[in-house]
């Protein structure tokens, strides 16, 4: 992908009388890594959640490598390159990592509802496609040793490297990273900061991160914005957004001279 891979236009969501996004535009270049940043309860999840079609505007637009996709629901979007991790691990607990991964690299294969549910040929096919792009993934990510184990068994660190390979199991040009550093201890925290840099230079796809720790924004982020209260608070380069007082004040904890 070249170009814009994501933007927002004037982006408005209201429940009730309360304006929990308030005009929010930013745009996330091919290749580039945004840290969408600000203070608990300024609008980053509700955000997050019109990226991905889980949360309708009440105004705005939402583009997607140049088209309009506000109104397209998840699975639409997740077909045009959009993939996501959460806050909270989402892994399939019962399956292994590699079907975990496979629920994913099952969108790319040749077979649909119909060849599953019939069982017919091409079923088989499938089900070697999608184990072998599992596969690929993880040793891409050096994970190839938890392949056969129960996700639900894995402790923090390792859940958030599993959703990260199942994420790329869709083969993204748009990466969401909700909090990707949160419950890890600083090492692995370091190490996650660079395995999201190797798969930006391998792989290419942009990003778009909430994030709370300064220690993943600032080595990672081409660009950040910060949100306050809903809105756009500051925009710019990392060390620009850093110190600037009104982000200081309101995220960093400073008070402005």
């Amino acid at each position: 992908m070249t170009g814009t891979a994501l933007e927002l236009r004037d982006v408005g969501v209201r429940f009730g009388t309360f304006d929990a996004v308030d005009g929010v535009s930013l745009t996330v270049h091919a290749g580039e890594v945004v840290g969408l940043i600000g203070p608990n309860g300024a609008g980053k999840t509700v955000t997050f959640n019109v990226v991905t079609g889980l949360q309708p505007p009440t105004r705005g637009q939402v583009l997607l490598g140049g088209q309009d996709v506000t109104r397209a629901p998840a699975h639409v979007r997740t077909g045009m390159g959009l993939a996501r991790t959460f806050q909270v691990v989402q892994l399939f607990a019962g399956m292994t990592v590699r079907e975990n991964l496979m629920v994913a690299a099952h969108r790319w294969t040749s077979a649909g509802v119909v060849t599953d549910a019939l069982r017919l040929p091409g079923r088989k096919r499938a089900l070697e496609q999608a184990s072998e792009r599992a596969e690929a993934v993880l040793a891409f990510l050096q994970l190839s040793h938890l392949s056969g184990i129960d996700a639900g068994s894995l402790p923090v660190g390792q859940a958030r490297l599993v959703e990260l390979a199942r994420a790329l199991c869709l083969k993204p040009k748009v990466l969401l990273l909700d909090e990707p550093a949160s419950g890890l201890d600083p090492a692995e925290t370091a190490d996650f900061v660079a395995l999201l840099a190797e798969v930006r230079s391998v792989l290419g796809c942009a990003m778009l991160l909430v994030e709370h720790d300064m220690g993943v924004v600032m080595p990672l982020c081409d660009h950040l914005v910060v949100m306050d209260f809903g809105r756009v608070l500051a925009s710019g380069p990392p060390q620009d957004v850093r110190d600037d007082p009104a982000v200081r004040a309101a995220y960093l904890g400073a008070v402005p001279a």
